[in-house]
């Protein structure tokens, strides 16, 4: 266990939850909490920490007083960024999060120069491309959590209209994290049995419809995006690569040619183990799918498009 030390950037409801999950399994040694706002970060770590009396093993949970705290991690969560507000243009808050990120990431690289990144600030797959640009390191150890996510969303809708196999459910998605995720039903079970054998096609139309309105229908009635099943599918991840466990998750990761893209982030099906990204998966898609990919990857190029005419990469 020793040695098994992850950090986890912005103490907020997602990256609190996060750390809360893996004291209960107990796969790491230390959690690390750091936030700009240090008390936000010491008091939810002493209240994490006074829990794990009662988890499988007695993780260890610190506040990182500064950056340098975060020396030596394995693993690195970055969910540090700010929300859209009504009066922010698209623009406006990719500069803003991109800024932020470019600070998190320099002090990462300072600190813990052989972590694998995890990265679940929004917007996702362009936040992903600006750490791969940022660090230059092998694409395997940079990692966007999305389809973790979107994949749990997708089996709980799932189970919600056939009633049965909850735990038993796999979800496949590709594509981008927002409205352009493309849900694979075709490659989806329940228990093994393809979904398409289970359910309708109009059920199906409205599996995926409800699967990507899945986190705006959290903040319609919580008035703010959800934080329990984020934290769960980071901690997952966090778990897999930690336990060379290699499990398949759609990520979003640094394409070099899969899938007919190059230098672009975007949610795909991969092995997750010990280097992070073991391998990518290339799917056969059909034209109606590529078509769909198509426009998913347009819509994370468009705002990368936006970071690069502001000269953010210069």
């Amino acid at each position: 266990m020793v040695g098994r030390r992850v950090g986890i950037v912005g103490a907020g409801f997602v990256g609190a939850t996060a750390a809360y999950s893996l004291t209960m399994t107990g796969r790491c040694h230390e959690v690390v909490l750091y936030d700009i706002n240090s008390d936000l970060a010491k008091g939810k770590a002493i209240d994490i920490g006074q829990s794990t009396s009662y988890s499988v093993r007695g993780t260890i949970v610190t506040a990182a007083e500064d950056a340098k705290d975060l020396k030596d991690c394995d693993i690195i969560v970055v969910t540090a960024g700010v929300p859209r507000k009504s009066d922010m243009t698209r623009a406006d808050l990719l500069m803003i999060n991109a800024k932020i990120m470019k600070d998190v990431v320099g002090n990462i690289m300072k600190y813990s120069p052989n972590a694998i990144i995890i990265c679940v600030s929004n917007p996702l797959d362009i936040m992903t491309y600006v750490i791969h640009k940022m660090t230059g390191w092998n694409r395997n150890r940079i990692i966007g959590m999305a389809g973790a996510l979107d994949g749990a969303r997708m089996a709980y809708q799932i189970n919600q209209k056939v009633g049965y196999g909850s735990g038993q459910t796999r979800a496949m998605l590709i594509g981008d994290h927002g409205q352009n995720m493309i849900p694979l039903p075709e490659i989806s079970a329940v228990g093994g049995v393809p979904l398409d054998q289970i359910v309708t096609k109009e059920d199906m139309e409205d599996i995926i419809a409800r699967t990507k309105d899945g986190g705006a229908e959290i903040v319609k009635y919580l008035g703010t995006s959800a934080y329990y099943a984020p934290g769960r599918a980071i901690s997952v991840m966090v778990e897999a690569i930690l336990d060379d466990s290699r499990i398949v998750m759609p990520s979003s990761v640094m394409l070099d040619g899969e899938y007919g893209y190059r230098d672009i982030t975007v949610g795909v099906p991969v092995v997750l183990g010990a280097n992070g990204v073991e391998k990518i998966i290339e799917l056969e898609l059909d034209e109606e799918t590529k078509a769909k990919f198509k426009i998913s990857v347009d819509s994370i190029q468009d705002g990368i498009d936006i970071l690069k005419e502001n000269d953010f990469f210069v």
